[in-house]
């Protein structure tokens, strides 16, 4: 899908499904050290990987949250193609990223099966706005092939929600109770789930939404299956309500220092790492930076310092 129809669809519907986006030598680096993370299909329905009993107690249990033990999945989640992709969809606004995880779902290892419902209550203080300069969007980036049978989200496009208030948040087909003080819809919405479209695709494969879209995880049904993914949220970075994770409280883990070890001053900057040139550099604060990260390259910094001298 060319950029530009990808944008409209995008706009008029709430989500783009692009099959195969990042081609597969960009994914093979991140590919080789998953086992490090997570069970192989094998592994896990062999019951040979002793990790395996973490990922039964429910649908959640199979993620991790960035920074990744793996910092070739690290550098995947904020490579430019990815970044290049959000600030199209966000019509090239200034981004953070407010959001980035690591997800393994089995067959058989929970119930994946999910209602309707839209994303904003995790994922910012406020309700989605229409408003470009204020728009959030996420992605699911496909490691592996992800047919059918293996739980691909199902979407539903902004046409066939139009009206529905910001509660209920949770559709479920059939009529049942809400146990959630309103939250959920009481009455079944059939009509809803008649306009779903799956998003099964190849590896490589971008489906990108907004907080504000239905969707729902679909259950693995695959024999013996196994599906990794990536998950990422980007906000504006004036939008200060929609920060879901705090990075800094997570800056002093290994994971991370090996991220910025090897990222770029554009990749930092998601994060709100200062970009060159920013007020914050003087040569203190270049000095230790490069005390607290011995392995990343100052240069750009301290370049831009000289210029702005």
């Amino acid at each position: 899908m060319d950029p530009d129809r990808a944008v409209r669809h995008w706009q008029t519907h709430g989500f783009v499904i692009l099959p195969g986006f990042v081609p597969a030598a960009e994914l093979r680096p991140a590919l080789d050290e998953l086992p490090a993370m997570y069970p192989t299909a094998a592994g896990f329905h062999d019951r040979s990987d002793e990790r395996r009993d973490r990922f039964t107690s429910d649908e959640w249990a199979g993620i991790d949250s960035f920074p990744f033990r793996s910092a070739e999945l690290s550098l995947l989640a904020v490579s430019d193609r990815l970044t290049d992709l959000a600030q199209t969809l966000l019509a090239g606004v200034d981004l953070r990223i407010s959001s980035a995880e690591a997800w393994a779902k089995y067959t058989g290892a929970a119930d994946y099966d999910q209602p309707l419902h839209r994303d904003y209550l995790s994922h910012t203080l406020m309700v989605p706005a229409d408003d470009p300069r204020f728009r959030q969007l996420e992605m699911f980036v496909y490691l592996v092939e992800v047919p059918e049978e293996l739980g691909p989200p199902s979407m539903l496009s902004l046409t066939r929600t139009t009206g529905l208030l910001a509660k209920p948040n949770w559709y479920p087909r059939e009529d049942g109770a809400d146990c959630e003080e309103g939250w959920v819809a009481t009455a079944g919405s059939p009509d809803l789930y008649d306009g779903e479209v799956r998003a099964a695709g190849p590896a490589g494969t971008v489906v990108a939404w907004a907080p504000g879209t239905f969707h729902r995880g679909t259950a693995l049904t695959l024999p013996r299956g196994a599906r990794y993914t990536i998950h990422l949220a980007y906000r504006p970075a004036c939008a200060e309500w929609g920060q879901r994770m705090p990075w800094a409280s997570r800056s002093h883990e290994s994971g991370w220092y090996r991220f910025v070890h090897r990222a770029t001053p554009r990749q930092l900057a998601l994060f709100g790492f200062p970009p060159p040139g920013h007020p914050y550099w003087t040569e203190a604060t270049i000095a230790g930076t490069g005390q607290r990260y011995p392995g990343l390259n100052m240069t750009p910094w301290q370049q831009a310092l000289g210029g702005r001298a």
